[in-house]
């Protein structure tokens, strides 16, 4: 399913051009005041301090998608279509969940992939034919948080972006915290009908009874609702809906500077600058709104964006290498 992207990519944008091609073929490297690998063992865990609290990028092996799953093709059911009959797969994506060392608590977001996920149902055609994960069981995000000293018990909170199955593997690490998601993205998510739609609910864990994050009438810049995560109001959920209906991101302000950690509002920095939808989105309207709103934050605000699937997002983190919007499309 060949497609040029013409509508989202000019001659001009040579930089924006030689970034997605990169992504897709793999030969790159790998404020409240204000906005009121390829291995098989585990990557290094890559962190950076913010105010009073340090941020860890744990990478949880790897997953390989199609192309027009990370750049959508044409529109509507066209657009749905092409990650099942695209013949082209993406190189070898991180899957990273990130740890927020607060002191108020741990609070993680998104739980990575796990070991389970090499075996997925034989009967759903975008298991068999469009996604493909590589994980070992030290590359799980419990092991990691270990190696950094962090015990099951010492994780205040774990925050979902959404719950697609390379988001919530990692559930069974965190017996012991609280688990909050949006109400819609787990109603969505539930049921034969989440199954169909690509979830696995029948993999959560028993004890899984996340609290709904509800967002108050309390506007981030741009974004008109927000719920804080924290007492100090330095760790900020955000309705970034696009990806998924309830798809939400966490924003951790560090002085001027916001710490985006973005889930999959988009594949890669890039495509969120250029405004491309990927091919999983159900609506392009919602998504293509939330990439203007981050865009629009990182116009008003010194901004860090780290999506879930972007090699670069570590390298971003640890050097806090700000958001370049002379490549915004």
């Amino acid at each position: 399913m060949p497609c040029e992207l013409a509508n989202a990519y000019t001659s001009s944008e040579a930089g924006l051009q030689s970034s997605r091609r990169a992504f897709l073929k793999g030969t790159g490297s790998a404020v409240l005041a204000a906005a009121l690998g390829n291995t098989a063992a585990a990557a290094p865990v890559e962190s950076a301090r913010a105010g009073g609290a340090r941020v860890h990028v744990i990478q949880t092996g790897h997953v390989k998608v199609k192309e027009t799953q990370i750049e959508g093709c044409g529109h509507g059911r066209v657009r749905r279509l092409g990650p099942i009959l695209d013949t082209r797969w993406s190189q070898w994506l991180p899957t990273y969940a990130w740890a927020i060392e607060h002191k108020e608590g741990v609070i993680v977001v998104d739980t990575g992939q796990a070991t389970h996920l090499k075996s997925l149902p034989a009967w759903h055609p975008y298991f068999q034919l469009a996604v493909q994960f590589r994980i070992e069981p030290e590359e799980e995000v419990g092991p990691q948080l270990r190696a950094l000293g962090i015990g099951r018990k010492d994780v205040r909170k774990v925050v979902l972006t959404h719950v697609h199955i390379d988001h919530d593997a990692g559930l069974s690490h965190f017996p012991h915290s609280q688990i909050l998601a949006s109400a819609g993205e787990i109603k969505r998510a539930s049921g034969l009908a989440g199954e169909i739609r690509g979830y696995l609910p029948e993999r959560w864990p028993s004890w899984f009874d996340p609290s709904p994050i509800v967002f108050e009438k309390t506007a981030f810049g741009p974004f008109d609702r927000s719920l804080k995560l924290t007492m100090a109001g330095d760790v900020i959920a955000l309705p970034t809906p696009g990806h998924t209906p309830d798809h939400l991101s966490v924003a951790v302000l560090d002085g001027e500077t916001i710490l985006f950690l973005a889930g999959d509002a988009s594949y890669a920095e890039h495509q969120m600058l250029a405004g491309i939808v990927d091919g999983v989105s159900p609506e392009e309207a919602p998504a293509l709104a939330t990439l203007g709103k981050i865009r629009h934050l990182a116009k008003t605000n010194p901004l860090v964006y780290l999506p879930t699937h972007d090699p670069g997002s570590a390298h971003r983190l640890e050097t806090r290498k700000l958001t370049n919007l002379a490549k915004a499309a």
